[in-house]
This record gives C-alpha cells, structure tokens and sequence, in this order.
C-alpha cells in the first residue's frame, strides 16, 4: 500500500522551484510507503541509505553547463546490503506503486552500494540521459 496523498505532497516539494527542499524519501512504515526525510542537501539524503533499510528517493539536481542550466529529477531505489530476499524481492512491485505518484523523472537507478549514491556519478548519468550537451564548445 502507498499513502497516495502524502507522498504526493512530498513530491511536490522537490518539484517546486519556490522550496529549498530538493530530495525527499518514500520509506516503509509496516506495509505502506509513506513519505519520510526531506532536506536541501544531498550528502545528508545519502546518510538515510544505511545498508539495513530500502527506501526510494526523489531526489532534484541542477546539471547542465555555462550555456544552460537544467532540472533533471531521478528516481532512486535503494536496497541496503543487509535487507533479506524476500523484502529485496517485494521493492520491484512496490516501486510501481510510488511511480503512480512520482511520475516525472530523468532517470531512475537502483542502488545498493553507497559508491553508486555519487553525486557526481548521477548527474553524469542525467546529463547522458539529457541529450544536448554543450560542455564541448567550452573546451
């Protein structure tokens, strides 16, 4: 199960230029995927995937290049090294229930090492996913 409306609400902040509030996290509580951490910095996001939890994550990154900046938004699924078979197995169907509610995203990745939760690693694989890149004529 999913708290729709909740974690709807939690969506919309990430995606409103007018908050600071750049990630926010779907966690589990019992059975239902409910909203959980929000915050501006990306680093303190990465300290909620400890390896014993699962959780998604929608997370804003600003890429681009001097010609232009762009939003790019990804979807994270991310599965701690020490959560069983069983709960690892039931996070592909429940991530289709938090795509009924995080419906706009760049790319989506799922993640079980913490080198893969690179800032640098996920913008890049945005900006690939991005298509024009201008970096080249800067060069």
């Amino acid at each position: 199960k999913i708290d729709k409306e909740a974690c709807r609400e939690a969506y919309n902040l990430v995606r409103d230029d007018a908050t600071e509030v750049n990630w926010v996290t779907f966690k589990y509580n019992g059975s239902t995927i409910v909203p959980g951490d929000q915050g501006v910095d990306y680093e303190t996001f990465k300290r909620k995937c400890t390896d014993d939890v699962r959780l998604f994550g929608f997370v804003r990154f600003t890429t681009g290049d001097a010609m232009s900046k762009r939003v790019k938004f990804a979807l994270i699924t991310w599965i701690g090294e020490d959560v069983s078979g069983l709960q690892r197995a039931k996070t592909g169907t429940d991530k289709t229930l938090v795509k009924e509610v995080v419906q706009n995203f760049a790319k989506e990745f799922v993640i079980s090492d913490h080198k893969e939760l690179d800032e640098d690693y996920i913008k890049n694989e945005l900006k690939k996913a991005g298509g024009a890149n201008y970096d080249a004529q800067t060069e």
